[in-house]
């Protein structure tokens, strides 16, 4: 079994292989989890410690119209899955972020995911919830093992920063 850190440099050079194959990385998670979610999609597209290109990169659920239309008129169980029906394609990659692994509108994402042949890398918490089961084998699952939510978000955060520092020094190079 590998270890976390394994585990981000494994989930790093998949993301590298999508960006550097024309196909873009799709994330999402409810609420805290939504800010890392942002957060890697912003630092892909802006930049993260230095000005080079951007990398195509989208946060699922933050337009708050789409977000209220979609939870109003469909149900709130598909704020991610209906727009990455919409703009994901298969090889892109969807990075869902969720402490517990319950929520029923991640793992409808990650089944949307599946269904488009685009792969899921999970950053999941606890003993990885309802999403774990879900992961395919070309899935990946980076799990916290902790029951406290503040330490799951603020090391996924971590897990984010070197996603991002990696994904641009095997692009952009050191």
């Amino acid at each position: 079994m590998l270890n976390l850190s394994e585990l981000i440099g494994f989930a790093s050079q998949r993301l590298v292989h999508a960006l550097l194959n024309d196909n873009k990385i799709l994330a999402c998670g409810n609420g805290g989890s939504a800010n890392n979610a942002q957060l890697l999609a912003a630092s892909l597209v802006n930049r993260y410690e230095r000005d080079r290109p951007s990398l195509p990169a989208i946060a699922l659920g933050t337009g708050m119209t789409m977000l209220t239309a979609i939870a109003n008129d469909m149900q709130y169980d598909d704020v991610f899955a209906k727009p990455l029906r919409a703009l994901g394609h298969s090889g892109d990659i969807l990075v869902v972020y969720t402490i517990g692994g319950h929520s029923a509108n991640t793992l409808k994402a990650v089944n949307s995911a599946h269904d488009k042949d685009i792969a899921v890398i999970a950053l999941t918490g606890e003993n990885g919830g309802s999403i774990a089961p879900l992961l395919r084998e070309n899935d990946l699952e980076l799990r916290v093992p902790s029951n406290s939510a503040a330490h799951v978000l603020e090391t996924h955060l971590m897990i984010t920063h070197c996603l991002c520092d990696l994904i641009d020094y095997q692009i952009f190079g050191g």
